[in-house]
């Protein structure tokens, strides 16, 4: 099992942006000393909700502060940018670090980001498998040309090629972030793993990998391929000796975060929006997830392990809001729970 970390960068109310991303490398910096296999970053633009608008700018100065530590983004939000361009600089990264990068990539949503880069609905809504698969050429192939409804450019030499690094891999893995029945088809086909949400429970995510394996099967993706795909559960980690303890430290505190964020979206084309109520979704990630004392987390990420098939996780560890609770909670969770899962 390889539990890791899922970094938002979140602005807390009354807090600075400064404040959340210096909490967010220094969490990133704890997960490495703690023996946290992976920091997994989010993106958001224009919101407090996360305060990292490019999570592969980020992921480059986590990599340059870290030896062992993999960095992943989760996700790069693949519609308000040129797939080329974030080939270029997922091969960058994987090349420079040694293998230690991967890339997650994701649909998004329907935000005024489409406005604000250019994109437009349309790259939201349809384009996403067109710029998906230009990407994934770009990170595979020695030159890239390209013909499609959206991209169409002569053919140009990959530079750097992501086969340079020192790794077995061949290449940054690449993870999708799967919310629908077409996203898992999408992934599956291509043979890539997913990230699921920390919204969903363990049986929809097994329902999601079940799902995943019949389509990627029935596209020809061998058996090897299949057993060996890593997916990623996404999920929320408080730990405290006593369980109403570690619930009461997010309940006090991520409700107003969400409501602040949440509420800071605003969609490209008018369309209503349904956000979660704060305090109910953040009831229903404390009993979704590993909160409470450390016996009680490693028998959650046991057991979601054992019900999903799922052996990766991004734990969303800053839900405190505070950087010295953070930093406990990190090495607590690196010195009290990793040990009850080997």
């Amino acid at each position: 099992m390889r539990v890791g970390s899922f970094v938002l960068a979140a602005r807390f109310p009354g807090q600075g942006e400064g404040e959340a991303l210096h909490r967010a490398v220094r969490s990133a910096e704890v997960a490495e000393e703690s023996g946290l296999d992976t920091v997994w970053l989010a993106e958001h633009h224009f919101v407090p909700y996360g305060t990292c608008p490019s999570a592969v700018t980020l992921a480059a100065m986590l990599l340059g502060r870290t030896r062992r530590l993999r960095v992943g983004t989760a996700v790069s939000v693949l519609p308000t940018a040129h797939p080329v361009a974030l080939g270029e600089q997922a091969a960058l990264l994987h090349v420079a670090s040694g293998g230690r990068f991967s890339l997650g990539l994701g649909r998004g949503g329907p935000w005024v980001d489409l406005e604000v880069f250019g994109a437009g609905l349309e790259a939201y809504e349809k384009g996403f498998p067109e710029a998906l698969d230009l990407l994934l050429r770009w990170l595979r192939e020695p030159s890239v040309g390209a013909d499609g409804e959206r991209y169409r450019f002569r053919e140009v030499p990959v530079v750097p090629r992501p086969s340079e690094a020192l790794t077995d891999a061949g290449g940054p893995e690449v993870v999708v972030a799967c919310t629908s029945p077409a996203s898992v088809r999408l992934a599956a086909e291509r043979g890539l793993p997913m990230l699921l949400g920390m919204h969903v429970g363990d049986e929809e995510k097994a329902e999601m990998v079940a799902s995943w394996r019949r389509h990627a099967r029935a596209s020809g993706r061998t058996s090897a391929e299949i057993e060996g795909a890593a997916h990623v559960s996404a999920g929320v980690c408080q730990i405290a000796d006593r369980r109403p303890d570690a619930a009461e430290t997010l309940l006090k505190a991520m409700p107003g975060w969400l409501k602040q964020g949440l509420d800071a979206h605003v969609t490209v084309d008018g369309r209503e929006r349904r956000m979660r109520d704060p305090l109910a979704y953040t009831e229903l990630l404390c009993g979704l997830h590993p909160v409470g004392t450390p016996r009680l987390c490693a028998d959650r990420l046991a057991a979601t392990s054992e019900r999903t098939g799922i052996s990766r996780f991004a734990l969303l560890v800053e839900g405190s809001g505070d950087l010295a609770a953070t930093e406990e909670n990190v090495r607590r969770l690196g010195a009290e729970v990793l040990p009850q899962l080997t």
